[in-house]
């Protein structure tokens, strides 16, 4: 199906209009054509060979595969694959944990990969990385960023790799730009920071100039940006990728992890008070749930999707920079993915992993997504390059589980080498015999790609197809809560703040006015700006009417109890022993986490003479490491400490935080110290009064009180 067909079948507004985005050429990188600083500069490869398109990878047609023979792009994907060593590029502040993957509804229909098609119940073991994208190794946990959700099927087929993130869609539609990506977010080269954060004028001038990016940029201003764990963010595999059944017949797929606990993120005042306090809160927490064996579940699912639906969508399915909604195409759940062994050595197994988008088994196969396509060429080379040879397969972390058998050896770091004499194929020596003569390929088992034409024009175009950059950006605004949209505004204005140029501010807020013009609005006051700047012009005007989609909201799918969550008690001496054992079982009893917090780490007497240790010292345990607090204490000690910083910062930032709070009466002289007193609402619970406890945790299970927090404030 080429772009000319798509385009008329689906009857896009602004068809006609697409000759005009040509001669804007956002298309092909807009603004980036412009000659920089008005100087008649030309961009060159390292060879010093001009370079006449930079926005595009060489492909057979607009939709087609990338070649190879692309020497510009292969050159930099090489030179940016190889700019570090031995830390990861991107993703380098990463967490791995050993888990199982159990099959619970087949697929043959679709695919006749073992993994997903064989046996229900059939378990295969898995490796799940999670990670940041822009940070270095010692970055904070909770920077706003994209999370890498990778996993690591150790099949009988071989190993798969779902390489994704916990958003569904990114940046840039073509792999040739993942090195400007990358440059614009990290450190200025000339003077080293800021680090592990986009909100500086690189990043900015980048994806203003970079109209494909509205709708990843949007999903990066939400909270889905600075998630409460790991254990309670989505994956997705972010590509449009095939399967193929028996019969040869093809699919289209696209992947999701659904966490069984619910999503839950955090905000960001309280993101920036988590890093000082706990740089290492997502390790932290991973490491202790699966310490106390409360394993964390994620279901697989899957979209799938024919030809016909794919020409008939309102957007191209193999643009990265699109998703499609549930709500068109359901998730069909087909397993559960349970992690439940921390690793025995981060280096040896976190850091050795080698995730690669290629590695594939037999029944998938990939799409001519130039991103996917891109990622295929770049993610084996970082790979040789970052752990030092071709044999990191050799690696326990990376090795298949299942019998591996071909004629590559020798090279750096060989663990294990082919016995014989033949190191080629085909051979005749063993007298015929398999055994001897080695290995071969079978048609049969073997893997097999999918059979498309691809006989196009060798050209420098993106496809017509992907010109829409606005329409899913609106699409995933109006279908926040009022509260996300509120912290979008926020974010999107605290990171233009910190831009010093005033045209790459009001070129990102001409970009917002084709998401939503309030939000537009509310980003120029924000950054005090006295009127609103022009729109961008859009290469194709965006859809307007496209309905809300529910399954892109946090906290429409949040959880249905406080099970996995954290509960923090602030104990002094004479606290009541029944209240706090009582609120303890009953936070036990749903499968939360409590920690004790006192004055002091040893703990504190408590009103029964028997003294509690603590887990916790109270500077040492903020109340933003906790989902829910409560603060329990004699009226001597209340008194004592109404006066001390940390106790009253203890509750002003869960207050602040929307979060909600117990107490008994003596507690209260901390409230009135910090004029919270008049200020207590339905978030607040006397754990004194009957069946005080277990209506608290009851309510704890909406994870917020969301009444609380006021108009556009963090």
């Amino acid at each position: 199906m080429d772009s000319e067909h798509l385009l008329r079948n689906r009857k896009l507004p602004g068809y006609e209009d697409y000759k005009m985005s040509k001669q804007l050429n956002l298309s092909k990188g807009g603004a980036n054509h412009q000659k920089p600083n008005g100087k008649e500069d030309v961009l060159t490869t390292a060879q010093g060979a001009p370079v006449s398109d930079n926005q595009n990878w060489l492909s057979a047609g607009p939709r087609g595969p990338q070649l190879l023979e692309d020497h510009i792009a292969r050159e930099k994907i090489f030179h940016f694959d190889h700019e570090r060593i031995p830390e990861r590029v991107v993703h380098a502040r990463g967490y791995g944990v050993h888990g199982e993957f159990e099959l619970k509804d087949p697929i043959p229909e679709f695919t006749h990969a073992a993994v997903l098609a064989g046996e229900k119940g059939k378990k295969t073991p898995i490796f799940a990385r999670f990670s940041t994208v822009a940070g270095n190794k010692g970055s904070p946990d909770l920077a706003r960023d994209v999370r890498g959700f990778a996993v690591k099927f150790y099949t009988d087929q071989g190993n798969w790799d779902l390489v994704g993130n916990n958003i569904p869609v990114f940046f840039i539609q073509d792999a040739i730009k993942f090195p400007d990506l990358i440059h614009s977010v990290k450190p200025a080269p000339d003077r080293g920071f800021p680090q592990a954060q986009s909100a500086h004028d690189n990043f900015w001038d980048f994806v203003s100039l970079t109209p494909e990016s509205m709708h990843m940029v949007m999903w990066q201003m939400s909270d889905r940006a600075i998630p409460r764990s790991f254990r309670f963010m989505e994956g997705f595999g972010v590509h449009t990728f095939r399967l193929i059944n028996a019969d040869g017949k093809a699919s289209f797929v696209k992947f999701h992890w659904k966490p069984k606990q619910g999503l839950q993120s955090v905000i960001w005042n309280e993101a920036l008070k988590i890093n000082g306090a706990d740089p290492d809160f997502h390790r932290r927490d991973m490491w202790d749930a699966i310490d106390a064996g409360d394993y964390p579940q994620w279901d697989l699912g899957v979209q799938i999707f024919d030809e016909e639906f794919a020409e008939n969508f309102e957007f191209d399915v193999l643009d990265a920079t699109k998703l499609i909604p549930e709500e068109q195409v359901p998730v069909r759940i087909i397993g559960t993915m349970t992690l439940n062994n921390n690793v025995d050595n981060f280096f040896a197994e976190t850091e050795q992993v080698a995730f690669c988008t290629q590695n594939i088994v037999p029944g998938m196969d990939f799409t001519e997504d130039p991103l996917l396509q891109g990622r295929n060429f770049s993610y084996l080379d970082t790979q040789l390059k970052r752990l030092g040879g071709p044999n990191f397969t050799h690696i326990p972390i990376n090795a298949p589980k299942c019998p591996v058998h071909n004629f590559q050896q020798d090279g750096h770091m060989a663990m294990s080498n082919p016995k014989g004499r033949a190191n080629y194929e085909p051979n005749s020596w063993g007298e015929g015999t398999d055994e001897d003569r080695g290995p071969r390929a079978c048609p049969d088992t073997g893997f097999t790609s999918h059979e498309a034409s691809v006989g196009s024009p060798k050209i420098r175009e993106r496809s017509e197809t992907f010109a829409d950059h606005y329409s899913q950006a609106r699409q995933f605004y109006i279908s926040q809560t009022e509260i996300e949209q509120i912290h979008m505004a926020n974010a999107l204005t605290f990171e233009l703040s910190k831009v010093v140029r005033m045209d790459i501010r009001k070129r990102m807020i001409g970009h917002l006015l084709h998401i939503d013009e309030g939000l537009a609005q509310d980003v120029c006051d924000g950054i005090g700006l006295a009127e609103l700047p022009d729109k961008v012009p859009a290469a194709r005007e965006p859809i307007t009417d496209l309905a809300e989609s529910p399954a892109l909201s946090i906290l429409k799918n949040g959880p249905d109890s406080f099970k996995g969550r954290k509960l923090g008690i602030y104990i002094a001496e004479g606290a009541d022993a029944d209240v706090v054992k009582a609120l303890k079982s009953a936070a036990e009893s749903v499968g939360a986490m409590v920690a004790i917090v006192a004055p002091h780490v040893a703990g504190a007497k408590l009103s029964d003479g028997e003294f509690m240790e603590a887990n916790e010292k109270i500077d040492g345990g903020p109340s933003v490491v906790f989902d829910a607090v409560a603060i329990i204490m004699g009226e001597k000690a209340a008194r004592n400490y109404a006066d001390d910083k940390p106790s009253q910062d203890f509750v002003s930032d869960a207050f602040a935080h929307a979060k909600f709070i117990g107490y008994v009466p003596p507690s209260k002289q901390i409230f009135a110290a910090i004029g919270l007193e008049e200020k207590m609402d339905d978030g607040f619970f006397d754990l004194s009064a009957k069946q005080g406890a277990e209506k608290f945790i009851e309510a704890c299970a909406a994870l917020r009180f969301w009444d609380r927090q006021s108009v556009k404030q963090d």
